[in-house]
């Protein structure tokens, strides 16, 4: 399995659901190119994103621009399929993340 493809965010500290998908929502995406994008709360924008596989599992560490924000990241996959990450805020806070891809994500009626 890769990292390629849209995935659900799930969850997010501190953020509830209801904040999460204030305009649509929440997701962060995986391009083949090395690019991706992402949307949560109000905020929408670009990855620039380089991979590799550290200890057998696929790895991305990326910068984002947003509408709003900007900053840098990392997301990897975990056991169940599903992504585990941490979103660093320029000049201002970090959040952890999951995120599951979106066929697993509507299956738990998400």
């Amino acid at each position: 399995m890769n990292l390629v493809g849209r995935w659900r965010i799930e969850t997010m500290d501190p953020w509830d659901r209801d904040a999460l998908d204030l305009v649509e929502p929440g997701f962060i995406e995986f391009g083949a190119d090395g690019t991706g994008q992402f949307g949560f709360i109000a905020d929408r924008g670009r990855l620039d994103c380089r991979t590799e596989n550290r200890s057998g599992r696929p790895r991305a560490e990326f910068s984002r621009q947003g509408d709003d924000v900007c900053g840098r990241g990392w997301a990897a996959l975990t056991d169940d399929g599903t992504l585990d990450g941490h979103l660093f805020f320029h000049l201002r806070d970090e959040s952890g993340f999951h995120a599951a891809p979106l066929d697993l994500a509507a299956g738990r009626g998400r």
